[in-house]
């Protein structure tokens, strides 16, 4: 089978699927595994992309690379798009190359739908037995961070309250399956919708919350990237009487890898916010590099 994935996160599903060499075109964002970055390219910056604008851009599609992978199957993400041909446009493009083609829209709104994503994958490229594996490994990690979470609470560890943020300036909180991640973790969100989209917030809505650790997670970025959008971001009036920035508590991540692609990487990012939720019991647990306190 021939497949064009036109999100990240699917591409790393159809890489964990062991269906990389049937992988004929990718996006420009699509570099997780680095073998992705070998894949012919049809989604290509668009300008404000290029610009070097903070945040992802929109990509466009090209239509000629599009016709030349020839593809079988077209996966997509409709909510949560990266490319701005979205599954009804992407449906009637395909049907003008060839009304062969498949398109496979995934819009996972929480880990378990990422979960089921992957197995949709699989079913649709023959890979069934394949994804089944992946998800029975990713589940036996989840457990392991539940067991030790539960532990710890039996043992009179408190959750601590959490703020993450998904942008910056302007202040977002985090939607979709973000707060599901931390409360796995152990942690409260304060501020986010589980389930929903990340909404405008305000320095003061979140002085008025206080929490206990600040994550920063801007869309799109990795950890250098949300380090320096950071460390141009001003800070907000009463920021160093919060009780995260007092105790030291405010940590920067990978959200590009580890937040924004609702794959199999979105437990490895629970495993990151279990470590800055408890560091005791999580030590080590977090991939390298995956995220770092700021001032």
């Amino acid at each position: 089978m021939r497949i064009v994935s036109l999100h990240p996160a699917a591409t790393e599903i159809v890489f964990a699927l062991g269906l990389g060499d049937e992988l004929v075109g990718v996006t420009a964002y699509c570099d997780e595994p680095p073998e992705a970055r070998a894949v012919p390219v049809v989604a290509r910056l668009s300008g404000a992309a290029r610009a070097g604008l903070p945040g992802p851009g929109l990509l466009k599609l090209d239509r000629e690379a599009l016709v030349a992978a020839d593809p079988d199957l077209v996966i997509l993400s409709d909510s949560s798009r990266v490319c701005a041909v979205g599954a009804r446009d992407m449906r009637a493009i395909a049907d003008s190359i060839d009304e062969e083609i498949a398109v496979l829209t995934l819009d996972p709104v929480s880990v378990e739908g990422a979960l089921n994503a992957i197995q949709t994958v699989g079913a649709m490229t023959e890979a069934e037995d394949e994804a089944m594996d992946v998800v029975a490994g990713l589940r036996e990690r989840l457990q392991a961070i539940e067991a030790i979470v539960v532990a710890r609470r039996d043992h009179g560890f408190q959750a601590p309250r959490i703020a993450a943020l998904e942008w910056l300036d302007p202040p977002v909180s985090v939607g979709r399956w973000v707060p599901e991640q931390v409360r796995l973790a152990g942690g409260w969100e304060l501020l986010g919708r589980e389930g929903e989209r990340g909404a405008a917030t305000s320095w003061h809505a979140l002085r008025e919350v206080d929490p206990e650790i600040i994550v920063l997670m801007p869309a799109g970025m990795d950890l250098p990237t949300t380090l320096a959008a950071w460390a141009s971001t001003p800070r907000p009036a009463g920021w160093d009487d919060l009780a995260a920035v007092r105790a030291g508590r405010v940590f920067a991540v990978d959200g590009s890898a580890y937040f924004w692609r609702p794959g199999p990487r979105l437990v490895d990012g629970i495993e990151v916010l279990a470590e800055i939720v408890d560091p005791v019991a999580f030590a080590g647990v977090a991939p390298g590099d995956s995220f770092a306190p700021v001032a």
